[in-house]
């Protein structure tokens, strides 16, 4: 259904500068991004530019380049870090004579190759169509073929507009089959509020340790793996939570803690949108735990787009504890960082060896009885069913 890398097809990479900073990080990331999708990268060419040219994104000058390079090393696609308008990789598929992989496809296509749940392969597929929807200029044959075209061509109708037609009828399916997950999702979720447990998310950037936290702390046996998404389908457990000492008495609490997707900087809006059933978990939860690399040089930037992204589904103002995960790769040590107001703000920890976990705990217990009200006044009056969803999604 989808244009991908085959596996160790050859790519050239292209990353250019425009004035943003982190240059390299961005770089490191992308062939990072390459390689999880399949792809053998075996060239990178780079440059600056003031601004996109209109017409190849790269200019003349630059194409030129990227062909010679891509001919010199075999190259079967051209990767660019970049997110490129309909025209613009069209016009690239000209000029380079080769298949043209935009940033945004890249990340779909590794989505795709996440996925295991039902749900999660469908808000994948759902986000694959809506970014296909405005390319449909080669003849997207496979829809046709998929859905039986013959005797569902009307007199005259052309193929593209046929394709555009099943196209718009299957995205039309996946957001009604999603519509109804999401039903059964709040149904669970207020089952939750009504139980007076803590609800809490695990948010990051792709590849900060969130799946392996999850694990050390539930002993669920979540995917792991030191890969970008690795984590595509929230997975949640319960949390006994001990000390929790509440006004009613009890030693212990429970929570519910789920692990979500990992964001990374320029994530696509297709995506978020398909995907906004699943993050209702986070912009309805009442604590999230922002995991970040500890180790990484680019925490600073990753926490920021871990921000705009949680900003963009409306949980900016949920309240957050920021982890800081693979402290045994710097040399910090376990601790906890509180701000002005006494508040937690920070946990060091280990997830791989363990170091720092009590700390956690005992920060999960301090906020359960800080929120114990918020949660009683929720139960008492229950949440209307707002909507969160990103400005993209469809009504």
């Amino acid at each position: 259904m989808f244009e991908r890398p085959a596996a160790g097809e050859q790519a050239l990479l292209v990353q250019l500068d425009f004035g943003e900073g982190d240059f390299a990080e961005r770089l490191e990331e992308f062939r990072l991004l390459a390689t999880s999708a399949g792809a053998h990268p075996v060239a990178m060419v780079t440059g600056k530019r003031s601004r996109p040219d209109p017409a190849t994104f790269a200019g003349s000058g630059k194409v030129e380049e990227i062909r010679a390079a891509a001919v010199l090393h075999g190259a079967d696609l051209v990767l660019f870090n970049h997110e490129l308008s309909p025209a613009q990789q069209r016009n690239l598929e000209k000029a380079l004579d080769r298949r043209v992989i935009d940033r945004n496809a890249l990340i779909l296509d590794i989505f795709a190759l996440r996925a295991r749940s039902h749900e999660g392969k469908l808000q994948v597929e759902l986000a694959q169509l809506e970014h296909q929807r405005t390319r449909l200029v080669r003849g997207w044959t496979h829809l046709e073929r998929q859905k039986g075209g013959i005797g569902l061509r009307g007199p005259g109708e052309k193929q593209l507009e046929t394709d555009r037609r099943l196209l718009g009828k299957r995205i039309a399916v996946l957001k009604e089959r999603l519509e109804q997950l999401e039903r059964q999702r709040g149904v669970r979720r207020k089952g939750r509020s009504r139980s007076e447990v803590l609800s809490v998310s695990l948010v990051g950037y792709t590849n900060a340790g969130k799946s392996t936290l999850f694990n050390a702390l539930t002993k669920a046996g979540a995917y792991a793996a030191d890969q970008l998404f690795a984590t595509l389908d929230t997975t949640s457990r319960k949390l006994y939570v001990p000390t929790c000492e509440l006004e009613n008495g009890r030693s212990g609490c429970q929570v519910v803690i789920s692990d979500t997707v990992g964001f990374i900087r320029d994530l696509p809006h297709t995506l978020v949108a398909a995907f906004h059933a699943t993050l209702e978990e986070t912009v309805h939860a009442d604590l999230l735990l922002h995991v970040v690399d500890a180790a990484s040089p680019d925490r600073e930037q990753q926490m920021r787009a871990v921000e705009k992204v949680l900003a963009e589904i409306g949980a900016a103002d949920v309240p957050q504890i920021v982890v800081l995960n693979k402290i045994d790769l710097t040399g910090l040590k376990p601790g906890v960082e509180r701000d002005e107001c006494d508040n937690i703000a920070r946990v060091r920890v280990s997830a791989r060896t363990g170091a720092g976990l009590d700390l956690l705990r005992a920060a999960l217990a301090e906020m359960s009885r800080k929120l114990a009200a918020p949660i009683q006044e929720k139960t008492a009056h229950p949440i209307t069913e707002h909507d969160h969803r990103h400005p993209d999604v469809a009504q």
